[in-house]
């Protein structure tokens, strides 16, 4: 079975509400009346407006290749990295357009983040949505995805737990020992370190993958057995 591990970072699409045009500050000021937490204020909310694919954008994504030749598996992740979603997105779809169609893809939290996410995206960049990310026509138990938050569900809807407590549970080290989800749009438009969120990312997919093998009773791959490829 061929297997690709996706995560992708996101931000939104502007550093703060005070840059958004009169339009876009009145669709924001009603979305944020659902994700107000406490008194905040819109200005406020806007610091995660990165999740919604409708203000925010894709700035990196990782994929992991996981390869057996024989007895050997392989990770091979490679991490494209971008400020031009469109140029992110558009490098992403060529990848994803030479996938055998029969590949499952694997993530955190995939199905309900990250695969919505990217379709969203590849759509409102006028980009045709690869075969394998168009779903549209699939049953749900015909979908290539499989979430590693679903799997350590065992049907406990109610249930969600972090990457990071999963990796620390089965013993792998945690990618959070730089930076946090939420520190991301900080390093970016901040720190304009769009490098350090690519490390990071990449740094993701590497423990989802060690996650998902724990959650299949595999052993965890070694550091010989784990290659990355260069940001671009």
């Amino acid at each position: 079975m061929a297997i690709l591990i996706i995560d992708i970072e996101t931000v939104p699409q502007h550093a703060s509400y005070n840059a958004l045009t009169e339009q876009e500050k009145l669709l924001w000021d009603y979305k944020s009346q659902f994700i107000a937490k406490g008194h905040e204020t819109p200005e406020e909310t806007y610091n995660r407006a990165g999740i919604y694919a409708e203000f925010g954008k894709a700035i990196v994504i990782s994929i992991g290749w996981m390869t057996q030749k024989g007895e050997e598996e392989k990770l091979t992740v490679k991490t494209f990295a971008s400020e031009d979603e469109y140029i992110l997105l558009s490098a992403v779809q060529e990848v994803f357009t030479k996938v055998d169609i029969h590949t499952t893809i694997v993530g955190h939290n995939i199905k309900e983040f990250d695969i919505p996410y990217l379709c969203r995206r590849f759509l409102i960049n006028g980009l045709k949505l690869p075969d394998i990310l168009d779903v549209s026509t699939k049953k749900p138990w015909e979908t290539p995805f499989v979430d590693t938050l679903e799997l350590w569900k065992f049907g406990d809807r109610k249930h969600y737990v972090k990457l990071d407590l999963l990796a620390s549970i089965f013993g792998i080290p945690s990618s959070k020992d730089d930076i946090a989800g939420n520190q991301v749009k900080d390093v970016f438009y901040e720190e304009q370190n769009l490098e350090r969120i690519a490390l990071y990312c990449e740094k993701d997919v590497i423990v989802t993958s060690q996650v998902f093998r724990r959650l299949k009773n595999l052993p965890l791959l070694e550091d010989k057995q784990i290659e990355t490829i260069n940001h671009v």
